[in-house]
């Protein structure tokens, strides 16, 4: 897997704190930027999100690069409605080459005689999809024998407020070990480019208590 932040909005900490102190200036907005040290950008941030007023973060936007993650991945990041994905086609990108990319479950490849049969299957699917793409069967139909195995590549863009709700429900322990995997990486990634946006980024146990049915009983720790 590869994750690499492509862009993000130029000073996104300045730019929310900004937003967020014109709601309650009366002066302009280039007087509010040249009155904000670093020191007040910190300060605004911190309790802007301490009391949970997000709407502000929503004006820092970060893309994300990710490569080498399965079908299965795709079906659970798309669920997050506030962003938007670019995904390499399966309708015009031909899978036919002779290895094939597929993500293997840790807990598959542990297991020599599992990792055996899974490989097998996974040379099966490929195989009829060579043979219909042979057959003449344009790329769209032949994809359906193509399993959630399958690798693909994808362009993601969120804003600070959306990445911050998606960490926190996919950092979590909890959450399906290749999506906590990227999203691991896209945190500290995120860490990197807006220390004080995503300070305090991550699980909700992170923050005071885990909210979920069934706890993992190994929460983070700051």
């Amino acid at each position: 897997m590869i994750v690499e932040l492509l862009r993000y909005t130029n000073e996104p900490e300045k730019t929310c704190a900004v937003a967020g102190r014109l709601c309650y200036s009366s002066v302009g907005i280039e007087e509010l930027k040249e009155k904000l040290t670093q020191e007040k950008i910190e300060d605004i941030l911190t309790r802007i999100i301490k009391s949970g007023h997000m709407s502000v973060l929503e004006h820092a936007s970060f893309t994300f690069g990710v490569e080498g993650v399965s079908r299965a991945l795709l079906a659970q990041l798309t669920r997050h409605r506030i962003a938007s994905f670019s995904v390499q086609s399966q309708r015009y990108v031909r899978f036919d080459k002779k290895t094939p990319d597929f993500v293997i479950p840790p807990k598959i490849a542990k297991d020599e005689n599992l990792l055996n049969q899974y490989n097998e299957f996974l040379k099966i699917s490929q195989d009829y999809y060579n043979k219909f793409l042979a057959a003449g069967i344009p790329a769209e139909d032949a994809r359906y024998v193509l399993p959630n195995a399958s690798s693909t590549k994808i362009v993601m863009t969120m804003n600070a407020r959306e990445l911050r709700h998606f960490f926190e429900l996919r950092c979590c322990n909890r959450a399906q070990w290749e999506i906590r995997n990227m999203a691991c990486q896209m945190l500290k990634l995120a860490k990197q480019a807006a220390p004080v946006l995503f300070a305090d980024a991550g699980p909700n146990c992170l923050r005071g208590g885990c909210t979920e049915d069934k706890p993992c009983g190994s929460p983070w720790k700051k």
